[in-house]
């Protein structure tokens, strides 16, 4: 398959979910992952030791972010409210930015997403952030192996 992708939390507030979706990211093939203004002192572990595989990337805030982002690569936010991911078609190239569960992706910077995704659901609208990443990036993996 051409092409690479990232992906990464906006504010993410505990190192356990970031410790998931890296170990998924190292699974299902990201080439990075990253936070945008973490709100935790300390990194999460697993027991594969991710980080010798996966670099994680952090962002100060949304300018660090938006200036360091690759060459045309869109970010793909995945929010509610989105294109519903079982008819989206992902880019070569992605950044897909996902948004801490307790306030998600801030309005003024989902506007500045070139593409948006959504996840459905059966219950309630909100899934674990490193669950909906981990959806995300195996969506991406299985629609590319087709």
């Amino acid at each position: 398959m051409r092409g690479y992708f990232g992906i990464g939390i906006f504010h993410n507030k505990t190192p356990s979910n970031l410790g998931t979706l890296w170990r998924s990211a190292y699974q299902l093939g990201a080439e990075f992952i990253f936070t945008i203004g973490c709100r935790y002192s300390k990194q999460a572990s697993d027991t594969l030791q991710t980080w010798r595989h996966v670099p994680l990337l952090t962002f100060k805030d949304w300018d660090d972010f938006k200036e360091h982002i690759p060459y045309s690569c869109p970010i793909v936010a995945v929010e509610m409210g989105g294109r519903d991911i079982s008819t989206f078609v992902h880019p070569e190239r992605a950044v897909y930015l996902l948004g801490a569960e307790d306030h998600g992706i801030p309005a003024q910077y989902l506007a500045q997403c070139p593409l948006h995704l959504s996840l459905p659901s059966i219950r309630t609208n909100s899934f674990n952030v490193a669950v909906a990443g981990s959806i995300v990036m195996f969506d991406r993996t299985m629609k590319s192996a087709v």
